[in-house]
């Protein structure tokens, strides 16, 4: 298992050994301890999604508030996604930075987003299917969103027409989630994290 950190700070992209034969393949997917190792504190599984799409679907940006926000450790299991992530936490020196990851059935890398985040995906492939581990329950008071299409963003998203939930239609720009305060502040990220060191 490889992993390698990506241009957001605290975002990794996690590559793991895959085993293959005749009869099929077997990979190990997510180590608790050797992410423990490389980010610096367990992540706390406390609730697991999957979320099937279909070709040029776009789903996101979504984020939570942190404290306690959630961070994300996501795989895909079947097809291929574009997995997007975005730097939200104002203040910080990446702050409106995307980078995009390729997440797919051959690879079997995973992406690791901590909390803070912006996180969204494009299936590139019919029934392409994500499964996610969370940090912590689904609050929804606590999530919000970011237009995908917001050209502030510049999300290089590849569909012709990405086909959108009507929640994310309806997702305020950068600009007004700025404006509004709606967005995570760095140093809170940052001290939040720490909290989650075991000393």
């Amino acid at each position: 298992m490889k992993f390698r950190e990506l241009s957001i700070e605290g975002a990794f992209e996690i590559t793991p050994q895959v085993h293959g034969d005749p009869r099929g393949m077997f990979t190990e997917w997510y180590r608790f301890d050797r992410l423990a190792e490389v980010v610096g504190h367990p992540l706390n599984l406390a609730q697991a999604n999957l979320s099937v799409s279909s070709a040029g679907v776009v789903r996101g940006i979504h984020f939570a508030d942190v404290p306690r926000g959630q961070a994300k450790y996501v795989t895909c299991v079947r097809g291929a996604v574009l997995d997007v992530m975005v730097d939200l936490r104002v203040g910080s020196p990446t702050f409106g930075r995307w980078e995009g990851v390729r997440l797919d059935d051959v690879d079997r890398r995973a992406v690791y987003i901590p909390e803070g985040l912006g996180h969204g995906f494009c299936a590139l492939s019919d029934d392409a299917t994500l499964s996610y581990l969370c940090s912590e329950t689904y609050n929804p008071t606590a999530e919000h969103a970011v237009h995908p299409l917001d050209p502030d963003l510049g999300i290089e998203w590849p569909a012709d027409i990405p086909l959108l939930s009507a929640r994310d239609e309806a997702a305020p720009s950068l600009a007004d989630a700025i404006a509004t305060g709606l967005l995570p502040d760095y140093a809170t990220c940052v001290a939040f994290t720490e909290s989650l060191r075991v000393n």
